[in-house]
Formats: C-alpha cells, sequence, structure tokens
C-alpha cells in the first residue's frame, strides 16, 4: 500500500552541532546503512541535512540525536499542494495563508515561533512566498497562477500593482527607538492624517507621555504608542497589527482592541489579520487558529477541528 504521508524533516540550527557528537543521526539511519544518502552530516558540517524524500520517518535518528536537534513530521500528501512558503531545507513550513475580506478584523491565534509573523510579512508585500520552493524560488506569476481561483490571487494582484495600500504595526516594540527619533507627540503629529491624535491618545493613555522621547518609553507605552500610529494614519486598505497585546496588561489589551476595531470601519473597504498569541480575541470577526507541529505550521478555522 502506497504511503499517503509527506515526511517534512526539521534540523534545529540552533541545537544540532555536528562538531560535538558522532554524527549517531547518520550512524544509526536504516536508509544509510542500505547505501543511500538519507543523512549527510560530518565533524566538519555546520548542520545535518535529512533527505524528506529518503526519509521513511522510523524515528530513530531523533532518538539518537544527542541534543534533541532532530524532529519527523506525517502529514497528509494532499497537504503539500498548499505550502506557502519555506525559508530552507529541513527548516520551518508555512501551509496556507489567512485571506483578508472587507469589514473584517482576522484574528491569527498561534504560539511563538508558529508563523504569524511571517503570514503577516506575505500579506504586506515585504515576503514573496516562495511556495515551499526555496531552491529555485517561483516568479510572481507563478505564485498568482497558483493562487488562481481564490480571494488570494486578487490579493496579490493589488500588491504588485500598487493598488493597495497597507499599514503595518510591528512584532517587535522595543525595536522602535532604533529607527525612530523624537518626542510621542511630535511624531504622532506627523503621522496623524485623521486629524484623532488626541482621540486615540487619551483612548490609549498616552497624553501624558507626549513629551517623552519614544526610546525613553516602556514596552507597553512602546506598544500603546505604535498602535496610536497605526490608528491615526488615513485609512489604509489593510491593516497589519502583529502581536498587539504584547506587554499590556489585561485591561490595556482590552482598551488596545477597541481601539483598534473602531479604526477599522465596518462600513468602509479596510481589513485586516492581527496576530495574537492569546484566546482574548473578542475583537475579531473571525479566528483563524495556527497548528504547530513541530515546526510545520496549519491554519484552519476552529469549525472545522
Amino acid at each position: 500500500m502506497a504511503d499517503k504521508n509527506t515526511r517534512i524533516a526539521i534540523v534545529n540550527h540552533d541545537k544540532c552541532k555536528p562538531k560535538k557528537c558522532r554524527q549517531e543521526c547518520k550512524k544509526s539511519c536504516p536508509v544509510v546503512r542500505m547505501g543511500k544518502l538519507c543523512i549527510e552530516v560530518t565533524p566538519q558540517s555546520k548542520i545535518a541535512w535529512i533527505s524528506e524524500s529518503l526519509c521513511i520517518g522510523c524515528g530513530i535518528c531523533i532518538k539518537k540525536c544527542p541534543f534533541g536537534a532532530l524532529s519527523i513530521v506525517n502529514l497528509p500528501s494532499n497537504l503539500e499542494k498548499e505550502t506557502t512558503h519555506r525559508y530552507c531545507a529541513n527548516s520551518f513550513k508555512l501551509h496556507r495563508l489567512p485571506i483578508p475580506r472587507p469589514g473584517e478584523v482576522l484574528g491569527l491565534v498561534g504560539t511563538n515561533g508558529i508563523g504569524k509573523s511571517t503570514a503577516l510579512k506575505i500579506l504586506a508585500g515585504k515576503q514573496k512566498p516562495n511556495l515551499g520552493k526555496y531552491d529555485n524560488p517561483p516568479d510572481w506569476q507563478e505564485i498568482l497562477t497558483y493562487f488562481r481561483g481564490s480571494e488570494l490571487q486578487n490579493y496579490f494582484t493589488k500588491i504588485l500593482e500598487d493598488d493597495l495600500r497597507a499599514i503595518v504595526k510591528p512584532q517587535y516594540v522595543d525595536q522602535i527607538p532604533k529607527t525612530v527619533k523624537g518626542s510621542v507627540g511630535a511624531i504622532l503629529s506627523r503621522k496623524d492624517d485623521t486629524d484623532t491624535q488626541d482621540i486615540v491618545c487619551d483612548q490609549l493613555d498616552l497624553s501624558h507621555l507626549r513629551e517623552r522621547n519614544v526610546e525613553d518609553l516602556s514596552g507597553g507605552e512602546l506598544q500603546r504608542f505604535a498602535c496610536a500610529v497605526v490608528c491615526i494614519q488615513r485609512p489604509a486598505d489593510v491593516y497589519l497589527i502583529d502581536e498587539p497585546s504584547a506587554y499590556l496588561d489585561s485591561e490595556q489589551r482590552l482598551m488596545a482592541a477597541r481601539v483598534i476595531k473602531r479604526s477599522v470601519d465596518p462600513a468602509g473597504p479596510m481589513f485586516g489579520p492581527a496576530a495574537m498569541h492569546h484566546s482574548r480575541s473578542g475583537f475579531c470577526t473571525d479566528i483563524l487558529l495556527m497548528f504547530n507541529l513541530r515546526s510545520v505550521c496549519l491554519m484552519d478555522h476552529p469549525g472545522n477541528i
């Protein structure tokens, strides 16, 4: 009977240390013993390489690795057709993408490092999806053909034609002071296209911080500042808000959620996903769960579980 699973081999770049082990993974692999190059590694290698096409999923290498650097994931073979992005061999793999829709706030819920930020970068046009072909990335025509017939085809077409304006709230707000200089009030004044700075500052508890320099803000203050910058700009077609709840307590999360929701006018053309780690996503009109299958990310709606 044919194997209906496809294997994904993950090698942790931080844990794999060929110079400090005896290459137990390669020596114990039954496929290697049959003379096939399923695992390639030497003491001079930076990391081990595993052939996903030759791997039989026995799991022996996982048990033998002294550093716990390996994992093998079995997935239905039909899921391979839904690969959106992969950075390199034996690395993280993203399946599917969230679909932004007008007037909706879509929440991406999942653990750290599962691929929420990667998905948002792709939707923002900052990361070109390679459909898993990291060694021979497709051109945009092939990408559009891949998404043909779906809402994402029209979405990416607008990105290519510069017919879609996206506003992005960065994930790592603690990095903001490295690129943004000046006082909170001065920066917000430059970004205020809607004359709503005073209202938003009051709602996000930033009014008393206007004279303070951005570099002097705490993590929570930077988060609220970043949310404010998003909310006071002229309306965009899509808002990509990465981890709006980081550094905020429960009350502040709800406060930020309300401000974000009001800024995305359901009656207008705006829409946008928000990447979240917490289940407090009541301000979302739809939720997309992201499952972590040992560095393999699969997106799905709760109703499909």
